[in-house]
């Protein structure tokens, strides 16, 4: 199988200076399908879509089989009434049409956030702005709603489905911690279980060889905090997911904001793209033009800091290679992707770039993968 990974633009949306902008006479919002097999990654199609920047940088799943797509967190900018208009549908995208297109539009009861595929099972995981979980089947080209779990009384963000399949885990974004859902008969169910984690857990990443990573945005992942803005550090958790209960083993300090985090499918990395400060305003303290990217080496059930270089401004999502040597990562306020490689046990900025119509804003690969 081709290593492909799918990647969305808000086109519709601008960053300017810490500002939310929206321009008149914007494109589209579309899907880049990207082919990274051999090296440079280069987009190889582009589908008109609907999404938003407010959301994980997981609002994109890509089916086992690398045959569909589906994006979350669609959002229109009502110009009239000057704000943006969040949906309540999930997208499948054929990937294999001629040519690549939306096949179907699937409702769901509340706004869809992170979106996840079982590796095994034909079933997709949306967690919801409004905490639930709603799962769909995909059956002769459409999406077939099958279930709908409350999990919480808050906003969800993040989603991820262990290794296994037997288990998915979800970012309790206003409640905090990770909870921790079963998969049996072929549906969802709740579970007492609970992973700590830092404050508003956002992005959710797991690899084959049992290990998951929680990316914590902080204060400006909770509601009503805008003001209070000032680039403190965040943090990544470390989960261990090889017995059961599982437990969070380990929490790192990264720059603010860390929006994408990623884990290499070999199992021997860790990554982050964060924001650190690039998000604010120039008036404020913590101001910074650029982001970072973080990396750490994953051995013997630790976390280990190996690299740190800039990045671009309002970073969202990171994904390896399947290979583990290459990272893509996403620079929003710059419209491109960013392709990073660890070498010899350090992290390296190729210089290639991916120019994207509308800046990017989540960003998936086939789940399951394995170096």
């Amino acid at each position: 199988m081709r290593d492909l990974i799918v990647s969305t633009n808000d086109a519709k949306y601008r960053r300017v200076d810490g500002r939310d902008t929206y321009p008149e006479g914007a494109g589209a919002d579309t899907l880049d399908l990207i082919d990274a097999s051999a090296y440079p990654p280069r987009i190889v199609a582009s589908v008109g879509i609907s999404t938003t920047i407010a959301g994980p940088p997981q609002a994109v799943a890509l089916s086992p089989d690398g045959r569909y797509a589906v994006v979350s967190a669609p959002n229109r900018y009502d110009r009239e009434r000057g704000a943006s208009v969040f949906e309540n549908y999930l997208q499948l995208v054929d990937l294999q049409g001629t040519p690549p297109r939306v096949v179907d539009k699937a409702a769901t009861s509340h706004h869809p956030q992170g979106v996840a595929f079982h590796p095994q099972a034909n079933l997709l995981a949306a967690a919801t702005a409004g905490g639930t979980v709603e799962s769909f089947a995909i059956e002769e080209g459409r999406l077939i709603r099958k279930h709908e779990l409350t999990v919480s009384k808050g906003r969800l963000a993040g989603i991820a489905f262990t290794p296994d399949g037997k288990a998915a885990l979800a970012a309790l974004r206003d409640e905090q911690g990770v909870a921790v859902l079963e998969f049996a008969g072929g549906r969802l169910q709740a579970t007492p279980e609970r992973v700590s984690a830092g404050v508003a857990p956002y992005a959710i990443d797991v690899c084959a060889s049992g290990w998951a990573v929680v990316g914590n945005v902080g204060l400006a992942g909770l509601p009503g905090q805008a003001a209070q803005l000032a680039g403190d550090a965040d943090t990544l958790t470390l989960i261990d997911l090889n017995q059961r209960p599982f437990r969070a083993v380990q929490h790192l300090s990264v720059p603010s904001l860390p929006e994408g985090v990623a884990i290499s499918p070999d199992g021997r990395w860790i990554a982050a793209l964060c924001m650190d400060g690039s998000n604010l305003a120039p008036g404020n303290p913590a101001r910074r033009e650029q982001g970072r990217v973080a990396l750490f080496a994953l051995r013997d059930g630790r976390a280990h800091p190996a690299g740190e270089l800039p990045a671009g401004a309002g970073g969202q999502g990171i994904v390896f290679t399947a290979d583990s040597r290459h990272l893509l990562a996403q620079f929003n306020v710059d419209s491109m992707l960013a392709v990073y490689t660890v070498a010899d046990g350090a992290l390296a900025d190729t210089g290639h770039r991916i120019p994207t119509t509308g800046g990017p804003v989540s960003i998936r690969a086939v789940p399951g993968r394995r170096s």
